[in-house]
This record gives structure tokens, C-alpha cells and sequence, in this order.
């Protein structure tokens, strides 16, 4: 079989794959993406602040589609955290980087919104390919050259591109040599355990999203649509985890340890059937590569770095670093630019939107303490000219980069 030719060829068709592949082929690239699942699968991980939203969803064209949804709007959310004995709140309108019309995101259905991206991708240019697995990178000229892949009849395939993206998440199967794993020192790892309730109130004063933290670890009580919550525990590390089919009595356990979430779930029912219908159990760690780039090789999202849920961010960062990515790539096929330079300014701002997530996060893990100290380690850690409660909102949106960012235009 010949080998294909193309400007770019992405593995993985995630939020971060299909943000970079989208945006590169509507700069009039030749971009494939290859994607070891069929969509429309499951995933954790459903806030999409209004970074995302206005930002990296509206430079693919897809605000309207998002607005026709039915996916939950949420304008800020709380923490049962720290001394505090009453849940705090922060609102998105408190940031003075955002509008009235951009100051809210959403809580979506993964599968869903993930599908969305992909679909958008197509229609944009990118050639899509399911179930397709990358199997390796080939090399050529001191420089990966392309991909070899697997396509869904088992037969194997290559195809020459400038560039390979790898956005195959943190446990794929693409070894891009790129770069070790670095976990982060203050965020030890962990073990969440997470399913879904049915006819669950909003987590008042905001809709979305609450995380409240309990003897044994935190919990997250996100509503997606409708009453559909998704409901999960973190453990510390070395928690034991039972079987799966001894895990429900387990699960309620922990529930009646988190009180808030408890009063939440009082009226809820476990949702027992379909995709949502197994209590998951999914490692939970914050880390980063000690590279994100090679001669022809990018990292995107969990590719090049994670960070546990605690502050929901995991989408931003993976999409960020997806805009990021498609800027640098774009730059450099368009001539402007040398791969050196580009790829170096990429991974420096990738880097410093993680360290001021993981900066926040770590003050979390590592104190018990008042709302107030957190709200000020996030005007440290962005080094921000707002006051500190304003800070805390700019990170938990996405903003805090501010004209540095590529993202948001907040005059709009």
C-alpha cells in the first residue's frame, strides 16, 4: 500500500487531538487524524470553563451548536474545603476579564461533547479516521517523518507528515520519544471512584459544580443535564478500592462521610443501566513531561501533562495546549517561523498555564486553611494585578494568562 502524505497527522481524537487538527486544517492544511475508538465513548471530566467555551470553542465554530444544547450552564460553583464549615462560592461574572455574555461555561456529557469536536473536525477539513490505533512514529532526517498506524481491518498502514501531534492521553499506546514523566511533587496520586445519579438538585447558589472535601478524600458532585449528576470520590494514595461488584455498599460509605453530598443525593437514585450504569474506578495523578516537543513531534493534552480534578481544569489545559500546539504548527508551514523557535514558545506557555494550575492545587493538598489563602496563592502563582478572590475566578475560568493568551479576545 502507498504511504499518504500529509502536513500533519494527529493521533487521537480527544478534545486536545481534535482542537489542533481542526484548527490547523482551517488554516488550509493537509491534516489527518487517526483515533483508536469509534465515538461517540465514554470519559470523565465534564466542566468546560468559559475559557473553553468562548475561547477555544469559538475559533472552531462551535458556540452555536453548544448553545443549542441541553448541557448544564454554569456560572461559577463551590468548594466545602479548608476551615471554612459552609461551603464557599465563586461566581465567573466576579472576573474582570469577562463579559455578561462570557462570563459561564458548561457541564457536559463527554461522550457527547466529545463527538462534537470530532464531527466539527470533519467538517472543517481534517480527514477522520475510527478505529484506527497509531502503532509508532517512523523517523527520517534526524526528524519523526509520520506515523505507523493500524486501521480498523487490523492491516497496517504509514503515512509521511512535517509534523506528528500526539494527543493519545496519558496511558496511549503511541511511544513518541518525547520526554519522561515528571510527576508533580506536591500532588500525590490518587484513586477515584465515580458513577452517576439520577433526579439530583442543582448544587445551589450556582448550577454545576461542587467539590467538597471529607475525612477520607474529596468528592465532586457535578450536574450535566437535566438531574444527570456525576458523582465521584478521591482517595489518598494506597486506598483500597473493592471489586467491581462490591463496590456499591463501598461507595455509599463514602457518601455518608461527605454530608453535603449526602443532603445532595437524599432524593437521588443510582443510575443502574447504559453507559453511566458501572461505578468506575480511574487513577487520578498531576504530571508533565520533561519535554513536549521533538524535532517533528508535539505533545498535546494529557500527552504532555494532567492535573487532578480538584479545580476541574483538565479540559482548558488540554485544549490551551491544543491552540497552543495548532499556532506553533500553523507558523511554521506557513514559513514564518523556525520549527526551534515556535515549538520553544509553545511549550514555555503550556508550561506556565500548568505550573499556575498545579501552584493553586498544591496549596489545596497541602494546608487546611481558609478560602482566603487560596484565593490569594492564585494571585502568587499568576502573578495577577486583581485582587486575589477576582485571581482564583480568572484560573478556574481560564483566563488568568489575560493579553498573553491566545485563547480570549475579552473585548468581544
Amino acid at each position: 500500500m502507498p504511504v499518504e502524505e500529509f502536513d500533519v497527522v494527529v493521533a487521537g481524537g480527544g478534545p486536545a487531538g481534535a482542537t489542533v487538527a481542526t484548527l490547523v486544517a482551517m488554516d488550509g492544511h493537509r491534516v489527518l487524524l487517526l483515533e483508536k475508538e469509534v465515538f461517540p465513548r465514554y470519559r470523565l471530566g465534564e466542566t468546560l470553563p468559559p475559557a473553553t467555551v468562548h475561547g477555544v470553542c469559538r475559533m472552531l465554530g462551535l458556540t452555536g451548536e453548544l448553545a443549542a444544547s441541553d448541557f448544564t450552564v454554569s456560572r461559577g460553583g463551590a468548594f466545602r474545603w479548608g476551615t471554612d464549615p459552609e461551603p464557599w462560592t465563586y461566581s465567573f461574572a466576579d472576573s474582570p476579564r469577562l463579559t455578561a455574555q462570557t462570563s459561564f461555561g458548561y457541564q457536559v456529557q463527554r461522550a457527547r461533547f466529545d463527538e462534537m469536536l470530532l464531527r466539527n473536525a470533519r467538517r472543517r477539513g481534517v480527514e477522520v479516521r475510527e478505529g484506527c490505533t497509531a502503532t509508532g512514529v517512523t523517523e527520517g532526517d534526524g526528524r519523526a517523518s509520520g506515523l505507523r498506524y493500524t486501521g480498523p481491518d487490523g492491516a497496517g498502514r504509514a503515512v509521511r507528515a512535517r509534523f506528528v501531534v500526539d494527543a493519545t492521553g496519558g496511558e496511549g499506546p503511541l511511544d513518541a520519544g518525547v520526554g519522561a514523566v515528571r510527576p508533580h511533587p506536591g500532588l500525590p496520586r490518587g484513586t477515584a471512584v465515580s458513577g452517576y445519579f439520577g433526579r439530583c438538585p442543582e448544587p445551589a447558589p450556582y448550577e454545576g459544580n461542587l467539590i467538597a472535601a471529607f475525612g477520607g478524600g474529596w468528592f465532586w458532585y457535578t450536574q450535566i443535564i437535566g438531574g444527570l449528576c456525576s458523582v465521584g470520590a478521591v482517595l489518598p494514595p494506597g486506598s483500597a478500592v473493592p471489586a467491581e461488584g462490591d463496590r456499591e455498599a463501598f461507595f455509599a460509605a463514602l457518601i455518608a462521610e461527605c454530608p453535603v453530598v449526602a443532603r445532595l443525593l437524599a432524593e437521588a437514585s443510582r443510575v443502574r443501566a447504559g453507559g453511566y450504569g458501572r461505578l468506575r474506578v480511574t487513577e487520578v495523578s498531576s504530571y508533565e513531561r520533561t519535554s513536549f516537543w521533538r524535532p517533528g513531534v508535539i505533545l498535546a493534552g494529557d500527552a504532555a501533562c494532567a492535573v487532578d480534578p480538584v479545580l476541574s481544569s483538565g479540559v482548558h489545559l488540554a485544549t490551551y495546549g491544543a491552540v497552543l500546539a495548532a499556532r506553533s504548527v500553523g507558523g511554521v508551514l506557513a514559513g514564518g517561523v523556525d520549527e526551534k523557535t515556535a515549538l520553544t514558545e509553545f511549550e514555555t506557555r503550556y508550561r506556565r498555564e500548568y505550573a499556575a494550575v498545579t501552584g493553586v492545587l498544591a496549596s489545596f493538598h497541602g494546608t487546611d486553611a481558609p478560602a482566603d489563602s487560596y484565593f490569594q496563592r492564585a494571585r502568587e502563582v499568576t502573578n495577577s494585578e486583581h485582587a486575589a478572590a477576582e485571581s482564583f475566578v480568572d484560573l478556574i475560568a481560564g483566563v488568568s494568562s489575560g493579553a498573553d493568551s491566545p485563547l480570549f479576545d475579552h473585548k468581544e
